[in-house]
C-alpha cells in the first residue's frame, strides 16, 4: 500500500468514490451499465467523507521525496480537494444543500440524460435506475429532515424555488417523456418507473414547500463570511479575502460600463447600454426555433475547432466532437455543459435553456457558446480527458472546481473577442457577459456578508444589499430577462462563493499568462501561446489558490 503514488491514490478513491456514486460513475463511464442512484442520507454521506477521510491520511504516511512535478500537483489536489469535503461535511453543509442549480435532485433526473440509449440492455438499465428515484429522492429527504433537527437549514427562498422547479419536471412528464422513446417490449417496466419517478418527484416538491420552508421560516438569506469563506473553498478551492475581491468586482464593473457605454453608442447613438441590447433583441440577429438555433450552435462550435486547431490550440480527434442541446424543460435559467465520458463514447454537450422560446437573439449567444463549448468548456474539460491516462482520473474529473473551469471559460471568451472573433453585436454580448460576471462578484458577496452598497452606485448608495436590491441593479446593467435575473439571484443565494469563481477564476488565467510571458522575456525567449495553452489545459485541475503559479511556471 505505501508504495502507492498520489497518482495512483488519486485513481482509486475515485474507482470508491464511484461504487459510492453511481452519477460519479456515470459521468466518467467506468462501470458500465450502473442502474443504482447515491445514497444522500446522512449514512450515504458519513461513508463517503470516511473515503476521503482515509485517503487522506493515506496521503500524509506517503514519503514525498522523489515526486516529479506530476506527482506533486496531484498530491496538492488531492490534499486540498478532500480537506475540503471533511470540512464541509463536519459543518452539516450537506443537510442544508438545497438550491435551483446542480443540487441533488437535479443530478438525479440529469443522470439519465448521461446514460446510453442506443440498445434494449441499455433501455432496461434505464427502467431499473429510474424505478430507484423514489428511494434516492427519500435519501435526499432524510439529509434535510437531519438538518432540521439540528437546527441546520437552508432559507425558505431555496426550498420554494427548488419546489416550483420540481413542479415544472412533474407538469410537463419529464420521465415519462424521457422514456417514451425506449423500445415496446419494455414499454410496461419503463412507464412503471416513470410514473414511480413523477410521483416521487411531487411528493419531494410538496415536502419542499408545506413541511421544509415553513420550518426553515425566519432563516436567512444570508450566510456570513465564515460559511461564504468554506463555500468559497468548496467551490473553487481558494481561500477568499472578501474586502479585496469585493472593492475588485466593484472596479470590474465600472470599467465594464465604461466599454458597453462606449459600443452602445457606436451601435445605436443615444442609447444605455440596457436600451441598444433591447435594440438588438428585435433588430439584430435572430434565430427562429429550436431546431434552427441548435442548428447553428452546432455549426458555430464546429467552425471554432477547425478555424483554432493547429493555430491556438492542438486538438486531439476524439476532441472534435460536441454535440449542441436543447436543455429539457425544468432546467434553470443558462445554458450548461456536461462533459465526455472518459472513453469519449459519450460527446461532450453544450445544452440551451429555451424558456419556452421560439425567438434567439445571437448577440447574447456567441460568446456563450465560445465559453460553454469551443474553446471554453469543450476545449479544457475534454483535454482533460484525453490526458486522464498520464494525469490521474482524479485530476481531470472530480477534482476539479469551479474557478478553474469557470475561469478558462470565461478567458476563452475574452480570448476570442482578441482574437477578433466578435463583432459589435456579438462583442455587446461578450459585454453583457461579462459585466454579469463582475455584478455576480459584488452581489454574492455584498448579499451573503450584507455589506454596504459604494456611495458611487446608482442605485441605492450607502445602503446594505438585499436580494432585491441586488435584482433591481442587476436588471439596469443587463441585457438578460427579469426572470432570468430573479432566477440568478435565487441561485447565488442558495450556492455561495460559486458566483464568484467566474470572474475571479479568469483573474487567474490571465495572471498566469501574463507571468508566463514575463518570465520568458526574462531568459530571452519567445512566447508561443499554442504551446502555453495546450501545456496549462493538460495540467487538469488545480485549486485557485494554486492555479495562478502553476501556470507562470509554463
Amino acid at each position: 500500500m505505501d508504495s502507492l503514488t498520489p497518482r495512483q491514490l488519486a485513481d482509486r478513491y475515485v474507482h470508491r468514490l464511484a461504487e459510492l456514486n453511481p452519477i460519479v460513475n456515470t459521468g466518467l463511464g467506468l462501470f458500465p451499465h450502473d442502474d443504482a442512484l447515491p445514497d444522500f442520507s446522512p449514512a450515504g454521506h458519513h461513508e463517503r467523507t470516511t473515503l476521503a477521510s482515509e485517503t487522506l491520511a493515506e496521503l500524509d504516511r506517503m514519503d514525498s521525496t522523489g515526486w516529479d512535478d506530476l506527482e506533486r500537483r496531484c498530491a496538492t489536489l488531492l490534499r486540498e480537494r478532500l480537506g475540503v469535503i471533511i470540512e464541509s461535511h463536519d459543518a452539516g453543509e450537506h443537510l442544508r444543500e438545497i438550491r435551483n442549480i446542480f443540487g441533488p435532485p437535479q443530478a438525479v433526473r440529469q443522470v439519465f440524460s448521461l446514460m446510453p440509449t442506443g440498445t434494449d440492455e441499455d433501455w432496461a438499465v434505464i427502467a431499473r435506475r429510474m424505478a430507484r428515484v423514489p428511494r434516492a429522492y427519500t435519501s435526499w429527504q432524510a439529509s434535510l429532515d437531519e438538518g432540521r433537527s439540528r437546527g441546520l437549514l437552508a432559507a425558505p427562498r431555496q426550498a420554494l424555488a427548488l419546489a416550483d422547479l420540481i413542479d415544472q419536471w412533474v407538469q410537463t412528464g419529464w420521465f415519462a417523456d424521457f422514456v417514451s422513446a425506449g423500445p415496446e417490449h419494455l414499454r410496461a417496466d419503463l412507464d412503471d418507473a416513470a410514473r414511480a419517478a413523477g410521483e416521487a418527484a411531487a411528493h419531494l416538491a410538496q415536502y419542499l414547500r408545506t413541511t421544509y420552508a415553513p420550518a426553515a421560516e425566519g432563516t436567512p438569506d444570508a450566510v456570513g463570511e465564515e460559511r461564504y469563506r468554506l463555500n468559497a473553498r468548496r467551490v473553487m478551492g481558494a481561500d477568499v479575502d472578501p474586502a479585496e475581491a469585493y472593492a475588485w468586482g466593484w472596479a470590474e464593473y465600472q470599467q465594464i460600463d465604461a466599454q458597453m457605454r462606449e459600443l452602445a453608442e457606436r451601435i445605436l447613438p443615444g442609447s444605455t447600454p440596457v436600451e441598444c441590447m433591447r435594440h438588438l433583441d428585435e433588430h439584430g440577429t435572430v434565430i427562429h426555433g429550436e431546431d434552427e438555433v441548435r442548428r447553428r450552435l452546432q455549426q458555430m462550435m464546429d467552425e471554432a475547432i477547425t478555424e483554432l486547431d493547429g493555430r491556438h490550440f492542438d486538438i486531439a480527434e476524439p476532441i472534435r466532437r460536441v454535440e449542441a442541446m436543447i436543455a429539457p424543460a425544468g432546467s434553470a435559467a443558462a445554458p450548461y455543459y456536461t462533459r465526455p465520458s472518459q472513453d469519449f463514447a459519450r460527446p461532450g454537450r453544450t445544452w440551451l435553456p429555451t424558456l419556452g422560446r421560439e425567438s434567439f437573439p445571437m448577440y447574447d449567444l456567441v460568446s456563450t457558446w465560445y465559453h460553454e463549448g469551443v474553446p471554453g468548456h469543450h476545449l479544457q474539460l475534454a483535454q482533460w480527458a484525453y490526458m486522464a491516462p498520464q494525469l490521474s482520473t482524479f485530476q481531470t474529473s472530480v477534482g476539479s472546481s469551479s474557478g478553474v473551469t469557470e475561469g478558462w471559460a470565461l478567458y476563452s471568451e475574452r480570448l476570442m473577442d482578441e482574437l477578433g472573433y466578435l463583432d459589435d453585436e456579438a462583442r455587446m454580448g461578450y459585454l453583457d457577459g461579462q459585466m454579469m460576471r463582475a455584478i455576480r462578484v459584488v452581489i454574492d458577496l455584498g448579499m451573503h456578508l450584507e455589506l454596504t452598497i459604494p456611495a458611487d452606485s446608482p442605485i441605492a448608495p450607502g445602503q446594505t444589499w438585499t436580494p432585491e436590491l441586488a435584482e433591481r441593479f442587476f436588471a439596469a446593467h443587463s441585457g438578460r430577462s427579469r426572470d432570468f435575473i430573479s432566477s440568478e439571484v435565487v441561485r447565488y443565494l442558495g450556492w455561495p462563493g460559486q458566483a464568484i469563481s467566474y470572474k475571479l477564476g479568469e483573474r487567474a488565467w490571465l495572471a498566469g499568462r501574463e507571468a508566463a510571458r514575463a518570465a520568458h522575456a526574462e531568459r530571452g525567449e519567445e512566447f508561443d501561446l499554442k504551446s502555453w495553452h495546450m501545456k496549462a489545459l493538460s495540467l487538469g485541475a488545480l485549486g485557485l489558490d494554486d492555479l495562478e503559479a502553476e501556470l507562470a511556471r509554463l
